[in-house]
């Protein structure tokens, strides 16, 4: 039997397929483009995408541990739930679905309150998953590099009351250790939720003192015009996805994202060590820069 990773090109899929790497478990990744991906040797490309059922249900033959990552697309749930549904009739025994951190509060953002009805599903239909809730990912900021090297900002509207960012590599490390759990286990094990979150809550103040020190140059804090993130957005995606971002950020600026102290515990534990702190990101990817 084997494990089926989705979403396996982007960046939780890339970390999970690098984490599984020489463990010993037969993976399977699903691409729209098997001839272009760049997968390692012991991966098997399954050709698909998840908004089409047919061949969802091919991809999942012979499959006993899915990895659930649903696209950022206008039909996300549909996609999700099917995939679910799929799954099921299909005898996997265990599945790792990413969530996001605070999908149960944020009421009015679409994305976050798809996510939670995929839980709801989980929950009603009571799926053995393990649920991972991911805060913002800290690697996002890689794109503020032309802002804060050019002008000295920091140009992501982030408010003030704090997000306990996560890094990425922290997500694929509690995809993968999940994965196997559920993959080795005799039969089906009971559900988990974990909220994947950094150790420190980084706000508009302190985002900004990390990278000066990081960058070793003032930086500062570009402000909270969601108005002005929205155009951005809709440069580089479509309008509905832009939309989307900014009623994110709005919850970020009005409510924050603050983990605490007992989730910060937990996924510590899942980890076998403390999760990844923001500066230490900055630090090494102001090196990177500087290399380059």
């Amino acid at each position: 039997m084997a494990i089926l990773v989705t979403g396996s090109t982007g960046v939780i899929g890339k970390q999970i397929l690098e984490q599984l790497g020489g463990t010993g478990a037969e993976m399977r990744a699903l691409t729209r483009s098997p001839e272009k991906a760049q997968f390692p040797a012991d991966v098997t490309a399954i050709k698909g995408d998840l908004s089409d059922v047919d061949a969802v249900r091919q991809a999942m033959r012979g499959v006993s541990t899915l990895f659930l990552l649903a696209p950022n697309a206008a039909d996300e749930l549909t996609q999700a739930l099917q995939t679910l549904s799929v799954a099921r009739e299909a005898g996997v025994k265990g599945v790792v679905y990413l969530s996001v951190f605070k999908g149960a509060d944020y009421v009015d953002v679409p994305h976050f309150t798809g996510k939670y009805t995929v839980e709801r599903m989980i929950e009603r239909l009571d799926v053995p998953a393990t649920v991972l809730r991911p805060a913002y990912f800290i690697q996002n900021d890689v794109r503020q590099k032309e802002s804060l090297l050019t002008h000295g900002v920091y140009g992501m509207p982030i408010g003030a009351k704090g997000i306990s960012m996560v890094d990425v590599r922290d997500i694929g490390d509690a995809a993968a250790r999940e994965l196997l759990r559920r993959e080795r286990a005799a039969s089906p094990l009971p559900r988990e939720t974990y909220e994947l979150v950094g150790p420190d809550a980084i706000d508009a103040e302190n985002v900004a003192s990390i990278w000066a020190e990081a960058l070793g140059r003032p930086i500062r804090y570009g402000g909270d015009d969601l108005d002005v993130l929205e155009q951005r957005l809709k440069v580089v995606g479509p309008a509905w996805l832009a939309y989307d971002m900014r009623l994110m950020m709005g919850r970020y600026q009005q409510d924050g994202a603050v983990a605490s102290t007992a989730e910060i515990e937990r996924v510590a534990t899942l980890l076998g060590r403390q999760p990844r702190s923001y500066r230490d990101f900055a630090v090494a990817t102001a090196a990177t820069w500087a290399d380059a």
